[in-house]
């Protein structure tokens, strides 16, 4: 049996925008479903990435990295997961059902604006980052098949625009589900088309090092023209793997999902542990098998930038799981923000028929489910959006490092920190307020040199 929040309680008072009644509402995610629905929003366009940034960083410093990324998620995860619920973090009778609503009681609503900003541009950024790679997948599909047919010298050349197009039709249907309660479906799909085409992408790498016969690539990384453009890439490569870790902005949205008992941070925190342990030993298998057998010639896209040409079927089978898991992936992280802009047009507009009113509708071979016009435009507004961005801008691995770097920081490392400061009422200058101090100001060097770097690459390819 799934929790039922009783609707006169302060739970739903907390997060609904304009003070009135909520319907209850019925939890029955487990620890297990967590696992899906993170694994679904962490391993995405990132994962493909990572070869191409450990063969910048080299054979130390690259799965050092990765390493090291994976425990700072799990460390600021967890700190996340004790602030779910205010005052007590298992016994507490106000939740936080949003990352937006947790900064506001933690820190008031002036850090709650600067959050949001990051927060929303954050989310919208990975919808971008989705839709040049899942458009990029479409495109060696069909590279891979002309390849096959015509031999690996034939010009066989497609543009990126009409797949982008099609991903934000696809996605402007998708976007009608109504919340994260209603995804659990989509969400293990696309957590199974993740591990599908990671699994492909390690064999082929796999592969690709027994074909060779030797493990390519050096301690340094691939060689550049000179120590400025060797860093750029290198500090690139930090942003590209901070894009593929971090998931700090829906885990509030995930764990309002779970029932208790157990207390709702402990679950969270075993279904973060196992999911950070089990994409950190897909992000290793991938990044190092794919850096061994390709060295300096490491696509930016593991399996896009045609490395690999056959068996070619196996190339299409990987990214028609890539394009199947970036729908799902896509409004994993699209949903936070239509439930944010849809709770501020019902508290502005309490009385507007477009923005309240609800229409039952049925379609041949589909349950009946209700219809909002508010709902209906906005989202589509916001597909269409971030289409029409990655149409502008198709850089993968500079775009992938931009939103990376900038985001790292603030949402993952910054205002988890000092929400946990509130709620365990930390002392300053106590062993515990050092070391998360510390830890701080390490991650926020990571997001400068990580944002100069891929700034620095976004700029060199737009004018090339």
């Amino acid at each position: 049996m799934g929790e039922v929040d009783d609707p006169r309680s302060p739970l739903l008072e907390s997060t609904s925008s304009n003070g009135a009644l909520e319907a209850p509402l019925k939890r029955t995610g487990t620890q297990w479903t967590a696992v899906a629905h993170i694994i679904t929003g962490v391993i995405g366009a990132g994962v493909l990435s990572l070869a191409w940034s450990t063969a910048q960083l080299g054979w130390v410093l690259g799965p050092v990295c990765i390493l090291c990324f994976a425990g700072i998620t799990v460390i600021s995860t967890f700190l996340l997961c004790d602030c779910y619920k205010y005052p007590d973090p298992e016994y507490g009778t106000i939740r936080n059902r949003s990352y937006m609503e947790a900064v506001k009681l933690y820190l008031g609503e002036k850090q709650q604006w600067i959050c949001g900003v990051f927060a929303h541009e954050s989310l919208y950024g990975c919808g971008i980052a989705y839709t040049i790679t899942a458009a990029a997948s479409v495109r060696a599909i069909l590279k891979s098949n002309c390849y096959h047919r015509e031999g690996h010298d034939a010009p066989c050349v497609y543009g990126d625009s009409v797949y982008m197009l099609l991903f934000g039709l696809v996605q402007i249907a998708m976007s009608q589900i109504p919340d994260f309660h209603n995804m659990g479906w989509l969400s293990v799909t696309a957590a199974v088309m993740s591990l599908s085409y990671s699994l492909i992408g390690l064999g082929l790498g796999l592969a690709k090092v027994i074909e060779n016969g030797t493990i390519k690539g050096t301690i340094t990384g691939v060689s550049a023209s000179s120590i400025f453009d060797k860093l750029l890439l290198a500090f690139e490569a930090l942003g590209d793997i901070a894009f593929a870790y971090p998931y700090s902005i829906i885990v509030f949205e995930i764990q309002d999902t779970l029932k208790s008992p157990s207390p709702e941070n402990q679950t969270m925190k075993k279904a973060s542990l196992y999911a950070v342990i089990i994409t950190t030993i897909f992000y290793l298998c991938c990044g190092c098998f794919g850096y061994a057998a390709f060295g300096d010639s490491t696509p930016g896209n593991l399996l896009t930038g045609f490395g690999f040409y056959e068996p070619y079927w196996l190339v299409d089978l990987a990214n028609a799981c890539i394009v199947l898991h970036l729908v799902g992936g896509y409004q994993i992280f699209s949903q936070p923000v239509f439930a944010t802009v849809e709770r501020w047009f019902v508290y502005k507009f309490p009385d507007s028929g477009f923005v309240n009113r609800y229409y039952s509708c049925k379609l041949p071979m589909l349950p009946a489910f209700q219809l909002n016009l508010c709902r209906v435009v906005f989202r589509m507004a916001y597909v269409a959006s971030t289409t029409a961005l990655a149409m502008l801008f198709p850089y993968f691995n500079s775009v992938l490092g931009v939103l990376g770097a900038l985001n790292f920081w603030p949402l993952g490392i910054y205002f988890p920190v000092e929400m946990y400061f509130k709620q365990k009422k930390v002392r300053a200058w106590s062993r515990e307020w050092i070391f998360y101090r510390s830890f701080s100001c390490f991650c926020l060097l990571i997001t400068i040199v990580g944002f100069i770097g891929s700034v620095g690459e976004l700029v060199i390819d737009e004018l090339s």
